[in-house]
């Protein structure tokens, strides 16, 4: 039996830090939403766990021992192996859970074919912070580091949305170290309350200035899309890669050409989200 997996591209349609921890993490308040597009993964029945890097950013993976998909088929118990084949389209280091969503695949395949055990969200958190969200890839409100989650009224199902990231890898920990810095890393307020549309509305994504200090690239990209009269635009998690969201894909589509005209080296994805 082979199955196939789409490892969901994740967003943050608003990320609000509210103070770092004394264990070195930070607290979040987050509204997590998912793209129907991302990598895909395809396990086959095998003597023994096997896995494969295809696709563009295949070479980007320069530790696939240490990938987060060897990672996720070692943490959960089965008698049966798995050959798995992760497509990679998604850039490495762009404000994605690219790796998390990867995992979250892998965590969808074992269930179909040895079911996941109990504490398996205790599992997918000690992966990573955005793991437990992406197993499911709903959308939802994250808390605590981001493992903490809750159901919230998505209106925005279905809206068309187009990724920009201007190939610039942009790890998470120095945008993190970078907020902090010099004491700037200030709480400005709580999560807004109400459904996803009035939460990405009214809320706002605390790692962007950070972010565009280190990378002044996204500052260009949400620049270009914000003269594509989207709905909303915003950079994702800790970044390069922002979106723009849609009231149709006829809109969406047209963006996504005139950015391609205007920009050519940069990588784009269409989806809506789930």
């Amino acid at each position: 039996m082979t199955i196939t997996e789409t490892a969901y591209a994740k967003i943050n349609l608003a990320l609000h830090v509210r103070r770092k921890r004394e264990d070195g993490y930070h607290e979040l308040e987050t509204l997590f939403a998912f793209v129907n597009n991302g990598d895909r993964l395809v396990a086959k029945p095998s003597d023994a766990d096997r896995f494969e890097v295809v696709g563009e950013f295949a070479a980007t993976l320069d530790n696939p021992f240490g990938n987060l998909v060897n990672r996720a088929m070692a943490a959960l118990p089965r008698s049966q192996g798995l050959h798995v084949t992760l497509e990679k389209n998604l850039p490495v280091a762009a404000g994605l859970g690219g790796g998390s969503a990867d995992a979250g695949a892998v965590f969808r395949i074992i269930e179909q074919v040895a079911g996941l055990p109990d504490n398996w969200e205790d599992l997918a958190a000690r992966l990573g912070a955005d793991v437990p969200a992406c197993v499911r890839s709903e959308m939802a409100i994250g808390t605590g580091t981001g493992t903490d989650l809750a159901p919230v009224e998505n209106d925005m199902a279905g809206m068309a949305l187009l990724l920009v990231n201007p190939r610039i890898p942009l790890p998470t920990g120095p945008v993190f170290k970078a907020w902090a810095k010099d004491g700037k890393g200030e709480d400005l307020g709580a999560l807004p309350k109400g459904t996803a549309r009035e939460i990405a509305r009214n809320g706002r994504n605390d790692l962007r200035a950070p972010a565009v200090e280190l990378c002044p690239a996204i500052a260009d990209v949400l620049g270009s899309l914000n003269q594509t009269d989207p709905w909303m635009c915003e950079m994702s998690g800790s970044g390069a890669t922002c979106f723009a969201l849609y009231e149709s894909a006829e809109h969406r589509d047209r963006a996504s050409r005139v950015l391609a005209e205007l920009e050519p080296q940069w990588w784009q994805m269409v989806g809506s989200l789930k």
